[in-house]
């Protein structure tokens, strides 16, 4: 579970990558399985794909560098 709910939650899109996502969240599927969760004591940050390449979507597998992805970011 959760540490907190409805706690803080950063996203910072990284320069000519994914998304990165910080704090509280519960990520599920349409069908309302649990894909990950953020704001546990084992997990704090993930990355999610914004280049549409990654075959483990939603999140990045670092197919946006051979891709050749580039968008503006921090």
């Amino acid at each position: 579970a959760l540490l907190a709910r409805d706690g803080p939650l950063h996203i910072t899109p990284l320069r000519n990558g994914p998304l990165r996502l910080c704090g509280n969240l519960e990520l599920t599927s349409g069908t309302g399985r649990t894909i990950a969760k953020l704001g546990t004591p084992n997990s704090d940050e993930v990355r999610l794909c914004r280049c549409g390449r990654s075959k483990r979507k939603p999140f990045c597998d670092g197919s946006h560098v051979a891709a050749g992805f580039a968008a503006d970011g921090a």
